[in-house]
């Protein structure tokens, strides 16, 4: 238990709902849902809907997380060899590139409303991303929560002036009914990414294992998931408020009107609250953008390819931005972009994370070699697929990008992990991916 020595038990209920919230209510959660909503209607919120669904479904491996307090690729690692924890590491870092493009679209089409041009906003919003990824600004954080939650506020109080309250109130009716306008593929692929994600990757671990006592942890995780589907329909009725009311502007952009509205909620963009809300959005873009780019720059410096010196650091940073503007460049739906990356990592880690978890609960043992063979396989298929379905939409093999990477990934990580098995079998002798 020296593990959990280290780890600062101090969350209790309160305080761990607002980190999960935190964690998951961003200009994704806000601007796909409004871009979403703006042709879909409340089949729009499925994406903000299946993060609260997927923070009830965290509590049935909360209590492991809380007692473990190590990252996953920390204990395959540990249980399967470097290799493996190497190649999860690797597949967190590319799955922050989405989320990095998504902060980077999102300031873009915020900074537009001003009347900004959308390809040079993003330039030098990624310029900026990299700057302060590099300046020691982490605990300035909670200054973009406060933003974020003076933008909830702004949303219910627009709810109010756009008589979209009884819309709604009534939302969870309208939505099942919504979502036929969506193909069965399209609701799986975001559903099983959305949720898979927020089971599964660490950036939400963080909080769960620094919960003080298993009441406070499975108390937190609860609220927090019932706030989340309550927020989820949040920008879907004022946007649809907005559409009643026949404020929207002809010809805008998805993108572009939930801040549209928060703008209009304070008098306009030529209104000094109006420009102050416009810029509550685009302060918190710049802190989760940099904040991702610092991420991912200290798991490659760690990787140790290459000596963790300033200069390699500020060409680790802008290699990590211009990946990230090179996506965002690309363009696409928010949701769509930032779930195919989720569907990435989550093909890649939830096979070998599923035999260890059945290694641990008393069941079948699959060897070091099985599990390294077949995060291997679904590493290098779910990022070819993610690739070639974001560059090539007609590589779709099942109506939906999202469930074409997890069904080819998680195929061939199954097949890698049986084809394993069979070698150890078989062929003993014979090392896949090298010793432990």
């Amino acid at each position: 238990m020296s593990a959990n020595q280290s780890i600062n038990r101090r969350l209790d209920t309160l305080s761990l709902t607002a980190m999960l919230v935190s964690a998951h209510y961003g200009l994704g959660f806000l601007l796909g849902t409004g871009e979403k909503t703006f042709t879909l209607g409340f089949a729009g919120s499925l994406y903000a809907f299946c993060l609260g669904l997927g923070t009830l479904a965290l509590l049935a491996l909360a209590k492991f997380y809380w007692e473990e307090v190590e990252q996953i690729w920390t204990l395959l690692g540990a249980r399967y060899g470097n290799a493996v924890k190497l190649l999860i590491g690797l597949m967190s870092w590319a799955s922050l590139i989405g989320i990095e493009a998504v902060q980077i679209i999102a300031g873009a089409f915020i900074l537009k409303v001003l009347g900004l041009p959308t390809i040079p906003s993003m330039v030098g919003l990624t310029f900026f991303l990299m700057i302060i990824s590099l300046l020691p600004v982490e605990k300035a954080s909670r200054i973009f929560q406060v933003l974020l939650l003076l933008n909830i506020f702004a949303l219910i109080y627009g709810l109010w002036v756009l008589h979209g309250i009884p819309a709604y109130l009534h939302s969870p009716i309208d939505f099942i009914p919504s979502l036929q306008q969506l193909n069965s593929s399209e609701i799986l692929g975001i559903s099983l990414s959305t949720m898979g994600l927020v089971v599964i990757d660490m950036k939400y671990q963080q909080f769960v294992v620094q919960a003080k006592d298993l009441p406070s942890l499975y108390s937190g995780c609860l609220l927090a998931g019932i706030i989340l589907l309550v927020l989820a329909f949040l920008p879907s009725a004022v946007v649809i408020g907005a559409q009643g009311a026949g404020i929207l502007p002809p010809g805008i952009n998805g993108k572009e009107t939930i801040p549209f509205i928060i703008a209009w909620i304070g008098g306009g963009i030529h209104h000094p609250v109006g420009i102050m809300l416009i810029m509550a959005l685009v302060v918190p873009a710049l802190g989760v953008g940099s904040n991702v780019l610092r991420i991912q720059t200290k798991t490659v410096l760690d990787f140790q390819f290459f000596p963790a010196s300033n200069l390699n650091r500020f060409l680790v940073a802008f290699a990590n931005a211009v990946l990230g503007l090179a996506i965002a460049l690309k363009g696409g739906a928010i949701v769509n972009l930032i779930v195919a990356f989720y569907a990435a990592y989550v093909a890649a880690a939830s096979i070998p994370f599923m035999a260890y978890l059945l290694e641990r609960t008393g069941g079948y043992t699959f060897s070091q070699s099985s599990v390294k063979l077949s995060l291997a396989a679904s590493s290098i298929s779910a990022l070819t697929i993610l690739f070639l379905t974001l560059f090539l939409p007609n590589a779709v093999l099942f109506g939906n990008g999202e469930l074409t990477i997890m069904a080819i990934g998680m195929g061939f990580g199954i097949l890698g992990l049986l084809m394993g098995e069979v070698i150890e079998k078989f062929v003993p002798g014979l090392k896949i991916l090298g010793n432990r």
